[in-house]
């Protein structure tokens, strides 16, 4: 974490702009609770980044399981951070007033553990289909899979929409995915694994059983 010391965080810097042109007081409790929380623990991070990412040796063979938690919450760098922060930002307002804001959070807290380990499944299974053991030592962090889970479901709450990814105009519906590739073609640090699981997680919930069984262990 020495790096982020020395220097002007200028994306933290425009990412507290962006929070102030908006109005603390137009940005829904959970959604700014959600900000306010990657704030913190990007200034004050838990432990350094290789002891909070999450990947299947350290997740799932060394039984790290608090990684689940802590992965989401931490980021890489500035900008990192101001990327994610702002798409949370526009994110959590539409699908915060539409679920509100108790079921928001609990969609939030699911998800962020549930894309983590749908991250080492993915991780796992190319592990064993490419017979590669470095795909089990990718570790990752950051709220991107999370931001991806909740594309899928605010694309799902707000049909027929269009959406532009890198200039090009396409049904919002399929957004998602064309941004899964264009991520991973411009920068192709990121991780393509965990931000498929965000997608996963999000189908899971619009298409499959997991919305349901919420409801059930909520109730």
């Amino acid at each position: 974490m020495q790096r982020r010391q020395g220097r002007v965080n200028a994306g933290l810097l425009l990412l507290l702009y962006q929070i102030s042109q908006v109005g603390l007081q137009n940005i829904p409790s959970v959604t700014l609770g959600v900000l306010v929380l990657n704030i913190f623990f990007f200034l004050n991070p838990v432990r350094p980044l290789p002891e909070v990412c999450i990947s299947v040796s350290e997740g799932f063979y060394r039984k790290n399981w608090q990684r689940l938690l802590l992965s989401p919450v931490h980021h890489a760098d500035d900008w990192h951070l101001y990327y994610n922060m702002v798409s949370m930002l526009w994110k959590g307002m539409m699908l915060e007033r539409k679920l509100k804001s108790v079921w928001f959070a609990y969609v939030i807290t699911v998800f962020s553990v549930l894309v983590g380990v749908v991250y080492m499944v993915l991780e796992f299974t190319l592990t064993k289909i490419l017979d590669d053991p470095s795909y089990e030592m990718n570790c990752a962090v950051g709220f991107s899979g999370v931001l991806f889970a909740l594309k899928v479901l605010n694309n799902h709450y707000n049909p027929g929409r269009v959406s532009s990814v890198l200039g090009v105009r396409i049904p919002s519906k399929y957004a998602c995915w064309v941004e899964l590739v264009a991520i991973h073609l411009i920068a192709p640090g990121t991780s393509f694994a965990g931000h498929l699981a965000g997608i996963l997680v999000g189908l899971m919930y619009t298409m499959g059983p997991l919305k349901k069984i919420m409801k059930a262990c909520a109730g």
